[in-house]
């Protein structure tokens, strides 16, 4: 058994450490896998942005379909899901309309001309027509049809 006196532990302690090439080393290893790692965590987030508002359209889309059975009329607004209608009856769970990912609220065009179809869109997330990726718009119709 080795007993180091505090003139040996110093002498050890003066070697103990890594070099500078090895933690270049290091730095250029976490710079590599940083540069690979980070677009595919992004891409993952833009992908999970869009399927939440699919999520969303979706449900908001079964919402006013509900409201149309119950009340005989789509309603005016989104606020109206969220808000009893003549029978006391919400047709969200939420208590407030759910903002899409981007923190916009969805858009709402309600029937008109004697037709039942309706629109409920997103902007992305640029809040402007039209755009690509992440600014594209996203409309119920495409979830529906599964355009997207």
């Amino acid at each position: 058994m080795k007993i180091y006196t505090p003139k040996a532990l110093a002498a050890r302690s003066g070697n103990a450490g890594f070099s500078i090439a090895e933690l270049m080393v290091v730095i250029l290893i976490i710079g590599l896998l940083s540069t690979v790692v980070v677009p595919k965590v992004l891409d993952s987030l833009t992908d999970a942005k869009i399927g939440k508002a699919k999520v969303d359209l979706f449900g908001i889309a079964t919402a006013l379909d509900k409201y149309k059975i119950n009340n005989g009329r789509f309603p005016d607004s989104l606020e109206d899901l969220v808000n009893p209608d003549e029978n006391g009856r919400t047709y969200l769970i939420q208590k407030t309309v759910p903002k899409d990912p981007w923190g916009t609220e969805y858009e709402y065009l309600p029937p008109s001309g004697g037709s039942n179809e309706y629109e409920i869109r997103t902007l992305g997330s640029d809040a402007q027509p039209g755009g690509e990726g992440e600014k594209r718009d996203i409309t119920y119709a495409m979830v529906r049809d599964q355009l997207i």
